[in-house]
């Protein structure tokens, strides 16, 4: 068995010092770490469940996909369950490449904001839209904690750390 990769963690986002920049800096920088967890990690491993749940890799990259849609694009959900779970058609790089697009997409979204207190996207089906500050804060914690559980699958996968 090949030496688990053990990369050094890397420091926080260099930002500019506006609030919208750093928030910006930080979710960017929690969305590369996610999708750095799957380099190199051949099929089935990559959607294998690591953990009682059927946490894998690719159905965090699918279920954060499906979030940045709801909060940052206006898109319906109506099963989050599912959203955890690909399907045998979906291969890894369509996956990849519809959460790269979805951020490219959101990233659009998020460059209209001018007012972090205004209101920001209304999710599909809900009544009021949250301000944009509350949304991109969410967006960070959500991002942040399945970026600490792709960390933690990746290690049992393979043994590689670090972002």
């Amino acid at each position: 068995m090949p030496t688990p990769r053990r990369r050094r963690d890397a420091g926080p986002p260099q930002t500019g010092p506006g609030e919208k920049e750093v928030l910006l800096g930080f979710l960017g920088y929690l969305r590369d770490a996610v999708v750095a967890k799957t380099d190199g990690v051949p099929e089935p491993q990559i959607r294998t469940p690591g953990v009682d749940s059927g946490t894998n890799l690719l159905g965090l990259i699918k279920h954060l996909t499906q979030v940045e849609r709801y909060w940052l694009l206006e898109h319906p959900v109506t099963d989050w369950a599912a959203t955890f779970h690909p399907t045998a058609d979906e291969r890894a790089e369509q996956l990849l490449d519809a959460y790269r697009q979805t951020n490219a997409a959101a990233n659009e979204a998020i460059a209209t904001c001018t007012d972090l207190t205004a209101p920001g996207p209304r999710p599909g089906g809900r009544r009021a839209a949250p301000a944009w500050r509350w949304t991109l804060t969410h967006m960070i914690e959500e991002t942040g904690r399945h970026a600490g559980h792709a960390d933690i699958l990746r290690e049992l996968i393979d043994g590689a750390t670090g972002r």
